[in-house]
């Protein structure tokens, strides 16, 4: 079995656990760990497990809002914790020095074996050092999760393909942006092709990965100045011509429930 649930998704922190059970042994992945210590572990708490019963820990990117507080975690719990060279390149310094033997070297396309999970790294464009999102597998079915690109490229299309369950980037509304109190250069940042996708740029990402097989679409990283969850839902209802209640949004304080793929 392979299940999702996303623990916190926004500019105030992201993370996302991911379970893949065969048998009686469970593989817990977490995807980013942005949240504060504290958060974090309550959160785990309430999903069942405990920051000390998780194999890995994968960064998609070096910003706050994704990397938080893996070094308070680190020192806590040794866990192996995986992200690109360039990652690792923007963050290390000598803070890090003594976690230096847990850091693990991801690259793009190149598939990493984590007991019962298979995970596939996939470069993205983003305003980052050396940014990777990921789809993961236990073998038989596959979840991808996307959240921090500024524009959708043919090898993130062919990366997303055949996914059962896709955690997906709404970030924000263009036409909202615009009228928001964001200073210029912001708005520039959000809205260009290394920042954030907005809602129909998402939904036509989804057009283009849709299949029958997709049944668990969940909006991430909405903004939220600059979005609301019924414009998010509704785009990419539209896309997959499903009912808007279909689409999960996942929240800054709350996430979302589990869900199996």
């Amino acid at each position: 079995m392979l299940r999702f649930k996303s623990l916190g998704s926004g500019s105030s922190g992201n993370a996302t656990l991911v379970e893949a059970t065969q048998g009686i042994h469970t593989t817990r992945l977490l995807i980013d760990c942005g949240l504060r210590l504290r958060d974090l572990e309550v959160r785990l708490q309430e999903a069942g497990t405990a920051m000390a019963e998780l194999d890995a820990i994968f960064i998609t990117h070096e910003h706050g809002d994704h990397i938080g507080c893996a070094r308070s975690l680190l020192k806590r719990h040794p866990i192996p914790i995986w992200m690109s060279q360039g990652s690792w390149l923007a963050i290390r310094d000598p803070h890090w020095q003594a976690l230096e033997p847990w850091i693990r070297i991801a690259r793009d396309s190149t598939t990493l074996e984590i007991h019962n999970l298979q995970l596939t790294p996939f470069t993205v464009p983003h305003d980052a050092r050396e940014p990777l999102q990921l789809r993961c597998s236990n073998g038989d079915r596959q979840l991808g999760v996307v959240t921090d690109l500024g524009h959708v490229t043919t090898h993130v299309v062919q990366a997303l393909q055949n996914s059962h369950a896709l955690v997906l980037e709404t970030n924000h509304d263009p036409e909202m942006l615009e009228r928001s109190n964001y200073p210029h250069f912001l708005k520039q940042r959000v809205g260009g092709d290394w920042g954030h996708l907005a809602n129909e740029a998402s939904a036509d990402l989804l057009r283009r990965i849709s299949h029958a097989q997709l049944t668990r679409v969940v909006a991430a990283h909405l903004s939220e100045r600059n979005n609301t969850p019924e414009l998010a839902q509704r785009c990419l209802s539209d896309a997959l011509g499903c009912n808007p209640d279909d689409i999960e949004v996942a929240t800054p304080n709350t996430g979302t429930p589990w869900f199996t793929v």
